[in-house]
């Protein structure tokens, strides 16, 4: 059965009433020649040049270049201004605020011609108050290879009540939670890499009894109150028990088939002292990071790469140099699949404002991008320069100054994509394991693994606006409820559980679920 995870849209900042509704140095970059756009490099149009406003994050990065003019700014002003007669002006927006202050710009109808933000419910908002373009016949006229690039699956994710109204980026880069394991410690011990539950038991079992790192406060399963890094993996899911798609995709959590029996799992766990005794009160993860850090953890779930992040592998293998931690695939469901979440095949959220003058040269430098060989300079430079390549695959060289990318892969300047672009999927993985250096075999093996059996969440394209009432109400509640239901005595878990999911419910869980299920079918009409 295809099913899909319901996602919660995030609560969004109200829009300032009064929407707008209608409303440098050009210096060559350090470009080889044959990295041109030969299709876009055609005569430059009369007259004075035009400006494209493009935004960009300002993420705020030591020693980071002028945002408006580095070697990167440089290319595309000479690759894709000259020829176009426009000069491309770049928006900064730090990104720590960016919803609110596309906000303010689109109130006073000053956002950038070419906006963007990885938050579809934004977009959403926009659209339903007629704030940005409708882009199907502009792409149908001057976005040919960038529809050709991104294919009908991925422009979905930009359709509004069935309209195109926004561009999302390509995401290459799948892989979200994955697992990990001390395999030194499973040597040690004779345990074979544990495949289902039963087995990852008894192995935290032997970690905790015989304590093969022989550290003080050994901690068989590395827990943290963070959500994400140092939770609970895709255990949930080797759980859930069959729902209808609507089922699925509508209701939370709390009321999956299976979803009670995972959360006593970790209580049991928890009371049989194989997971970190004060995870609750770690909601930073500094105490799992130096616990992992200091050899004492067996086991943790967390981002696909995080084991192999220099903050974690570096300190660990200073303290502890035979420590190695390798990914593995251990929650299992009744249908033998490894079930996990990851991300959805679309990025970041481009669209442009109603506000905008230029929608056509907004198009055609979406669809100058779409181009490989343009892509390819933005992610990596000048070979010697930027980039060495070893075997075939592009490595990038620390940089300072102009030459410093402030985002990985570039990806604040490359709009069409999120992730390394090699044009092959192989090539793709193995340029992002690359980046592990020493680490490259486990983290291609890692990124496999945690692809697999994989999930997307369900795309909503209308906000749901109990969500953006309560949604933050909820999200502190799941949190809270986690906590209580691992941490409590086994005797009170069924009673608790069921209390618990009750107040959720009546706190406005009820009211989410309801308006999903009014979506969901309002989203399902459209496509007879």
């Amino acid at each position: 059965m295809n099913k899909k995870m319901l996602v919660l849209l995030p609560v969004l900042t109200l829009l300032a009433s009064g929407l707008a509704g209608c409303g440098g140095d050009n210096n060559n970059g350090n470009a080889p020649a044959e990295t041109s756009n030969a299709s876009a490099e055609t005569k430059a149009p009369s007259g004075s040049p035009v400006t494209l406003t493009v935004e960009v994050f300002d993420r705020g990065i030591q020693g980071q270049p002028d945002l408006n003019n580095n070697t990167w700014t440089r290319y595309i002003n000479e690759h894709f201004g000259k020829p176009n007669n426009a000069v491309v002006k770049f928006v900064p927006v730090p990104r720590s605020q960016e919803i609110d202050k596309l906000n303010v710009m689109m109130a006073a109808g000053e956002a950038p011609d070419i906006s963007f933000t990885y938050d579809s419910a934004t977009v959403s908002r926009y659209a339903k108050i007629n704030g940005i373009m409708l882009l199907e016949d502009l792409l149908e006229k001057y976005g040919q290879d960038l529809k050709k690039y991104l294919g009908d699956t991925v422009l979905t994710y930009g359709q509004f009540s069935g309209k195109q109204m926004a561009i999302p980026a390509k995401r290459t880069s799948l892989a979200w939670i994955g697992s990990f394991i001390r395999k030194d410690w499973l040597d040690k011990l004779g345990l074979p890499v544990p495949t289902n539950r039963d087995e990852l038991y008894t192995t935290l079992v032997a970690f905790r009894d015989q304590n093969p790192g022989g550290v003080d406060g050994v901690i068989p399963w590395g827990l943290a109150a963070t959500g994400m890094n140092y939770g609970t993996g895709n255990l949930a899911e080797s759980y859930w028990g069959e729902q209808s798609d609507e089922d699925f995709v509508t209701s939370p959590n709390w009321l999956k088939p299976g979803n009670k029996e995972s959360l006593k799992f970790l209580n049991k766990l928890y009371n049989e002292k194989l997971i970190s005794p004060d995870f609750a009160l770690d909601k930073t993860a500094k105490q799992a990071d130096a616990d992992v850090t200091n050899g004492k953890v067996g086991f943790f779930s967390a981002n696909w790469d995080y084991a192999f992040r220099q903050n974690i592998s570096e300190p660990l293998k200073a303290n502890v140099p035979d420590a190695n931690f390798v990914p593995v695939d251990t929650f299992k469901n009744d249908e033998g699949k490894y079930k996990k979440m990851i991300y959805n095949e679309n990025g970041i959220n481009v669209f442009i404002p109603k506000s905008s003058k230029n929608a056509e040269l907004a198009i055609k430098y979406l669809n100058w991008m779409a181009n490989p060989d343009v892509l390819f300079f933005l992610q990596y430079g000048e070979e010697g320069v930027n980039h060495q390549m070893v075997n075939g695959i592009p490595q990038m060289i620390a940089q300072t100054g102009d030459n410093m990318q402030t985002s990985p892969q570039n990806l604040d300047y490359t709009l069409v994509v999120n992730g390394v672009e090699l044009g092959d999927q192989e090539k793709n993985i193995k340029a992002l394991s690359a980046s592990y250096s020493g680490l490259e075999t486990t983290a291609e093996q890692s990124y496999k693994i945690n692809t697999t059996d994989g999930y997307t969440g369900f795309f909503y394209d209308t906000p749901n606006e109990a969500n953006i009432k309560f949604g933050k109400t909820l999200g502190d509640m799941n949190k809270q409820m986690t906590d209580k239901l691992i941490v409590c005595k086994p005797s009170e878990f069924d009673g608790m559980y069921d209390k618990l999911v009750k107040e959720y419910m009546d706190a406005g869980g009820k009211a989410v679920m309801e308006e999903n299920m009014k979506i969901y079918e309002a989203m399902q009409a459209n496509k007879k």
